[in-house]
């Protein structure tokens, strides 16, 4: 079933296309909206009033506050080192990794096809251009952009 019921809707969701979505062990807040082929994974928590575009990925680890936009083929990572296997060459397991945690503050926007490292914090109001892969903290209110993300602006003066 692509809605488990381990997953946590508060108040009125909008899921555009509930057969098309993969969720699991998530929260999601009153008011927000979910478009098709998004996956969010067990521990993820989305607030209230949020849109998560479609293609979309958010791991376990990821908190997402109030009123955030998530853009089309948007994707979060959990762990710095991913690995298939240990170093003897058996398949890793849940004792294998680190989980490393995410959070976007409130009223944050992340543009199409935005990569999102794990254990940074994007601040209240940043804007995160198109494109961007984010390896380090984002200021609140900043405009970051690139390959690495790097701060070109402020939403405040634009």
């Amino acid at each position: 079933m692509p809605i488990s019921d381990t997953v946590r809707l508060i108040g009125d969701v909008t899921i555009h296309h509930p057969a098309l979505v993969n969720l699991y062990g998530c929260q999601v807040g009153d008011g927000s909206r979910i478009g098709a082929f998004v996956e969010i994974q067990k521990g993820a928590t989305i607030g209230e009033k949020c849109k998560i575009s479609s293609h979309t990925f958010i791991c376990e680890g990821v908190t997402i506050e109030d009123e955030v936009f998530v853009g089309h083929g948007v994707m979060f990572t959990n762990d710095r080192f991913p690995r298939a296997t240990n170093p003897d060459g058996s398949a890793q397991s849940d004792e294998d990794w680190t989980l490393e945690f995410t959070q976007v503050k409130r009223r944050a926007s992340i543009g199409s096809n935005a990569t999102i490292m794990c254990g940074i914090t994007i601040g209240e109001g940043a804007l995160i251009a198109a494109g961007a892969v984010v390896t380090k903290n984002v200021p609140d209110h900043a405009i970051v952009a690139g390959v690495p993300a790097k701060v070109v602006g402020d939403v405040r003066n634009s």
